[in-house]
């Protein structure tokens, strides 16, 4: 289904398919041969979804692009089923497993592997060819691999990458019920969507 959204429409080359049941919305642009496979939802908030070329995009994952923060996919990349991509940018050829999140300002370098359910935080970088094993997480830039029980450790580089500032665009220390009264207003902007004909 495609959707406009802010005045933006989705752009679909004949050589892309996209499955009935995924949802591409607002200023997504698919590159050639682009596959968007079952229940994947492309949403260009206020900033761009862009893919590269002979991109997979699997079952059910999420590509979110933001104002600050588009989310971009370079060529060769695979996208796995639950994927959370949240203004992000994945290089050419980087293998993005089953469930990995990528969050606002993250970049995972050309050729890298973000394995089952692995993080890289906001504003963090990968390098080139990086492997991020199984639940692992990413931090910092350049990223420092964690294992999930480290926390102390992750909070540690975490709290100077300022992840309300660069995903609320507020203060650190705002309150919860701000934030979230702050997101009803900009999620609001859907009610005006418009379906386009497939």
């Amino acid at each position: 289904m495609l959707f406009e959204h802010r005045g933006k429409s989705p752009e679909v080359p004949e050589s892309a398919y996209v499955a009935p049941s995924a949802v591409l919305c607002g200023a997504v642009v698919l590159g050639e041969n682009t596959r968007v496979l079952h229940g994947a939802v492309l949403t260009a908030e206020d900033g761009d979804v862009r893919t590269g070329t002979n991109v997979v995009v699997m079952e059910n994952a999420l590509i979110r692009g933001r104002g600050r923060h588009p989310a971009v996919l370079g060529d060769a990349v695979l996208i796995g089923p639950h994927a959370h991509i949240n203004g992000a940018t994945v290089e050419d050829e980087v293998f993005v497993a089953t469930g990995v999140s990528m969050f606002p300002g993250a970049v995972a370098g050309a050729g890298s592997e973000l394995r089952i359910n692995s993080v890289l935080h906001v504003n963090s970088r990968l390098h080139p060819g990086t492997l991020v094993p199984i639940g692992w997480v990413a931090v910092g830039d350049p990223a420092e691999l964690f294992s999930p029980d480290r926390h102390a450790e992750i909070w540690e580089i975490q709290r100077a990458l300022d992840f309300e500032g660069t995903v609320y665009g507020v203060p650190g220390d705002t309150p919860m019920r701000s934030i979230m009264a702050r997101q009803a207003d900009y999620y609001a902007a859907h009610v005006n969507d418009r379906r386009l004909e497939d």
